[in-house]
């Protein structure tokens, strides 16, 4: 573990199939399966399962009600997908099985079946990417190309300047925000992945694996609510 990118477990028809891959696919599972036992157990007096899910979401609509204010609607899908997708990714990454069941190659390299996506730099730089491409989108459909496009260009030099640092800021986006997540869970990974194989490997993980449970859900909050503040500041009618 700790490679930027993910292992191959096996090739379909010329194309690798990625253990990050497979533990996406698991992902999306699991996610399926929630929702589904979510919609059932809707009722007029919610369990404590239904209550979680329910805190969760009202919190980030909260959140972005309080930030977008009339352009809510159209972001906080974007914000609760990133949020549910990432979180779910980084807990279960932390899962027995997950980077310690696996096969040796020829070469003697090990290598995992299952990898947490968020793990894989691949994964965290295709959010990064989709985090900053939907954002541009929605600003263009919402102020118009003209006003988006003066965001940026202007015949005023001070004003063309402060337009060209802020494309040097979009494009440090997707190094900050896929480094930050890659790094942040997969630094996570190793440490619990050295501690485990030390003395006590039943007991001394147990704080560790706490705190990374706490970095999983920081982490995916993190990323939901960049993405919510980017896409509420470009969105807003730009005024020199």
């Amino acid at each position: 573990m700790g490679n930027l990118g993910a292992e191959t477990v096996f090739n379909v028809a010329g194309f690798r199939v990625p253990n990050s891959l497979l533990a996406t696919l698991l992902v999306d599972a699991i996610i399926l399966l929630v929702v589904v036992a979510v919609r059932r157990r809707i009722a007029l007096v919610p369990g404590r399962f239904l209550q979680t899910a329910e805190g969760i979401v009202d919190y980030l609509k909260t959140t972005v009600d309080q930030v977008a204010g009339s352009r809510a609607g159209m972001i906080f899908p974007w914000v609760a997908v990133f949020f549910i997708f990432i979180v779910f990714n980084n807990l279960v990454g932390l899962l027995p099985g997950f980077g310690s069941v696996g096969f040796y190659r020829t070469e003697g390299e090990f290598i995992p079946i299952l990898r947490a996506a968020t793990s894989d730099l691949n994964v965290t730089l295709a959010l990064a990417i989709v985090s900053v491409f939907a954002t541009h989108v929605l600003a263009i459909r919402t102020t118009g190309l003209v006003t988006y496009l003066k965001r940026f260009f202007a015949l005023n030099p001070i004003f063309l300047f402060v337009g060209l640092l802020e494309i040097v800021q979009e494009l440090t986006k997707f190094i900050s925000f896929s480094f930050r997540l890659f790094g942040n869970i997969s630094g996570g990974e190793i440490v619990l992945g050295t501690v485990a194989t030390k003395m006590f490997a039943f007991v001394l993980p147990i704080p560790f694996l706490a705190l990374e449970i706490l970095v999983s859900v920081v982490q995916a909050a993190v990323f939901a609510l960049l993405t919510m503040a980017f896409m509420a500041i470009l969105t807003e009618e730009q005024h020199h």
